[in-house]
């Protein structure tokens, strides 16, 4: 079976690192536009996470479409 994602959009949230890096890099192989969600390199979520940076890089490099994105999803 053939699960593909072709046109659909996936926000994964914790993309920079483990299980969601691996859920944000699967769905890119699968055909999704990913968005990585990432909250950043400090504790309180400011600043850019390089992490997030990285894994669009690797799915581009793919030639996948993501873009990242550092918004805290507990806050509406």
């Amino acid at each position: 079976m053939n699960i593909c994602f072709t046109d659909q959009v996936a926000i994964v949230t914790g993309a920079g690192n483990g299980l969601g890096r691996a859920y944000a890099l699967e769905l890119a192989r699968r055909g999704a536009k990913v968005v990585v969600n990432d909250l950043g390199s400090e504790r309180d979520g400011k600043g850019s996470s390089d992490a997030a940076l990285a894994v669009v890089e690797e799915i581009r490099t793919a030639g996948g479409t993501a873009m990242a994105n550092g918004g805290d999803v507990s806050d509406f």
